[in-house]
């Protein structure tokens, strides 16, 4: 128990200075060459990803994320036989944002280019470009440099055997196009002009260290850190829920008074075993959470997220609980595991004693605390904090523990303690409800991943209103189920719980017709799929899409400015706008107190002539405006991950820490106002 102890504190420690360092490097490639016969050379791109982390295959449709594709810089002597070929295991699923089905490779990626030789002296240059994401960022397209060279082509070789690619069914060709930007002359690559340091403007140089003294000096909780400790309560409440239930409440008079006999003479003893007890209690369920962190590998997250199979299973699972609870059965672990558990705890006495009492606790209570702790695992084994499982069943055990440790403190307050009765069985019932309609957020995943348009946002929305205006006529004492005992009235906390959920059912009914409905809308599907929708927010656009003419507008205007380092194949980037930018309020202070510029690392217009730069000791050459933007965000700000928002005085300096994907507006409109802030300040 110490040592996990001591990981917790760690790892609460270690996240802020991980925060500080974006520079992700999760893809690692190696080119080789074969030769294929007298005429054919065989380039191969080998990569190992990251866990967690995937890339776009080359067999992906136009119009979504950054897919692998090879562009040709120089081109001598050989031409390409048809396209660029994916090999290894390719997954597809559908994206909501995309409204495509997309496909990626995860683990390893290899791709295979091959050359037809026409010429006795060939030379082929240029690069593979690929796009890389995991469930929260995606990178700038990356680049993987080759080249082809010799000569000892064939003499007698010509262009006639060329091979174009065929189409497939869907006027897709099967291997990407090449996206050929070589004219076959040498001055594609004799255009290259040097960038360097000296020659950058002054708000192009690194504000690193900057950016770094002010997430130090912000005093703000990282978005990592709020997020455990926010599982954490979810982790505490559903504990405090298992508390109230018929087969845990009627449990604790009985354990604490077992304690007080059995020491009657020690006061001090009867205190040690309750404590004991409950620290036992903690131990079982962290244990459970630590197994669960333990075999949950992180490079399952994405799969977590977005896997159809996964959700579905999330889906019938709750709705079995949900079942459970509103009595249509009884969930129970076979009766001798609790009566074996039981004799051996008096058998034994003592610490094992004790401990074992604590997990005859665990078998007996079962039918009510599964249905709890299966729907708290089911929603932090989807978070995306690895310690997220055994943070959550801390906080459970712990809630469960507190009263067998506070009755025995002080047993007299067991005389005022609520009796055991029928109102437990509406609280059972009342969490049915809540599983069944938390049960539709994991189907709504795996209805997009299949693309079977079953459950839109508006009958997400209708079967959310339908269930909690029955929870609260319910509550009202309109509604019964098998196990409820007949009422003749309706309890004070009864009418206020049936009227707080009446009037959440309203509060989603515009919702129907494209309402926002900002408080929920993590758990809806994405506006995208709503049919009717008479609220079209539109997010806002920025005025400028480069980066030295929004400098030039910031000056003249006085303005700080904020850049946002986007992407078109960005997924995340797409969520934030859509979220985040569509909000009023972050719409007035974007347009009226901040020159927004959003600067595309994926843009491939052509730069005028290829740019030379070094950065960390590697040399590399820009071709197009979205590397232009992607060596700027990693020479001046440390970082490559999109979306990247980072807010800037006039004269190119941070004015507060760098802003990454988060959909909470409120905290949006929190970094926005602490940079005009900062900028008063100065």
């Amino acid at each position: 128990m110490k040592r996990i102890s001591h990981l917790l504190l760690f790892a609460v420690w270690l996240l802020p200075l991980t925060l500080l360092g974006q520079m992700e490097d999760p893809v690692h490639f190696s080119v080789s060459q074969k030769r294929i016969s007298l005429t054919e050379v065989q380039v191969t791109f080998s990569a190992t990803i990251d866990e967690g982390w995937h890339v776009y295959s080359s067999n992906t449709p136009a119009g979504g994320p950054t897919v692998a594709r090879l562009h040709l810089d120089k081109q001598q002597g050989a031409t390409p036989l048809g396209g660029l070929k994916p090999q290894g295991t390719v997954k597809e699923h559908m994206d909501p944002v995309f409204q495509m089905k997309v496909r990626y490779m995860e683990g390893k990626a290899v791709f295979v280019q091959r050359f037809k030789l026409t010429a006795k002296d060939y030379h082929v240059q240029g690069y593979l470009e690929y796009g890389a994401c995991d469930d929260q960022s995606c990178l700038p397209p990356g680049q993987v440099d080759f080249a082809l060279k010799g000569s000892d082509g064939p003499a007698d070789a010509t262009a006639t055997g060329e091979h174009p690619s065929p189409a497939s069914p869907d006027g897709v060709t099967s291997d990407t196009a090449l996206a050929a930007t070589a004219n076959g002359s040498d001055t594609a690559a004799d255009q290259v002009s040097s960038l360097t340091g000296d020659s950058l403007p002054a708000y192009w140089q690194p504000v690193i260290s900057e950016l770094h003294a002010q997430s130090n000096t912000a005093g703000s909780t990282t978005t990592n850190q709020r997020s455990l400790w926010m599982l954490f309560v979810l982790g505490l409440l559903g504990g405090l829920v298992a508390v109230i239930t018929p087969c845990v409440w009627p449990i604790i008079p009985m354990t604490v008074s077992f304690f007080l006999k059995r020491s009657e003479h020690h006061k001090g003893k009867s205190l040690r075993d309750a404590l004991l007890y409950g620290l036992s209690i903690v131990i079982i369920y962290v244990g459970l959470g630590l197994i669960v962190t333990l075999v949950r590998r992180p490079e399952w997250l994405n799969a977590i997220s977005t896997g159809a199979v996964f959700n579905l299973i999330c889906f019938v699972l709750l709705v079995v609980f949900a079942i459970s609870f509103m009595g249509g059965f009884e969930l129970t672990l076979p009766s001798s595991w609790g009566n074996k558990t039981d004799s051996n705890a008096d058998r034994l006495g003592g610490l094992a004693g004790i401990f074992l009492m604590a997990l005859t606790l665990a078998i007996v209570s079962f039918s009510c605390t599964a249905p709890v702790v299966g729907f708290l695992l089911v929603e932090l084994a989807t978070s995306t904090s690895y310690l997220a499982p055994m943070i959550g069943m801390l906080g459970f055990a712990l809630a469960l523990a507190l009263p067998f440790t506070l009755f025995a403190l002080f047993p007299q307050l067991i005389k005022r303690a609520p009796k055991s009765g029928s109102w437990m069985n509406t609280v059972k019932v009342t969490l049915g409800f809540i599983e069944l309609a938390f049960s539709l957020k994991f189907l709504s995943v795996a209805d997009m991943a299949y693309g079977w348009h079953i459950l839109p946002r508006e009958a997400f929305i209708s079967l959310w209103v339908v269930l909690f205006a029955l929870l609260g006529l319910y509550l009202l004492g309109k509604l019964r189920f098998p196990l409820d005992a007949k009422r003749d009235h309706t309890s004070l906390p009864g009418f206020f719980a049936g009227l707080v959920s009446l009037a959440f059912a309203l509060y989603m009914v515009p919702g129907l017709w494209g309402a926002p409905l900002k408080a929920v809308s993590a758990f809806l599907p994405p506006m995208s799929t709503q049919d009717f929708n008479l609220a079209k927010a539109q997010a806002v656009e920025a005025r400028y899409t480069d980066y030295d003419q929004a400098i030039a507008a910031a000056r003249a205007e006085g303005k700080p400015l904020l850049i946002d380092f986007t992407g078109y194949g960005c997924v995340n980037c797409r969520k934030m706008e859509g979220a985040v930018w569509t909000d009023s309020r972050v719409g007035k202070l974007l347009t009226e107190d901040y020159i927004l510029v959003s600067l595309y690392v994926d843009d491939k217009t052509p730069l005028p002539a290829p740019l030379q730069v070094t950065y960390n000791g590697r040399t590399r050459l820009l071709h197009t405006v979205g590397d232009k933007w992607s060596f700027l965000q990693a020479h001046k700000f440390g970082a490559n991950i999109q979306p990247f928002y980072v807010a800037l005085s006039p004269d190119g300096h941070p004015l507060a820490p760098a802003y990454y994907y988060d959909e909470d507006v409120n905290r949006y409109i929190n970094f926005l106002k602490g940079a005009l802030l900062s900028k008063y300040r100065h």
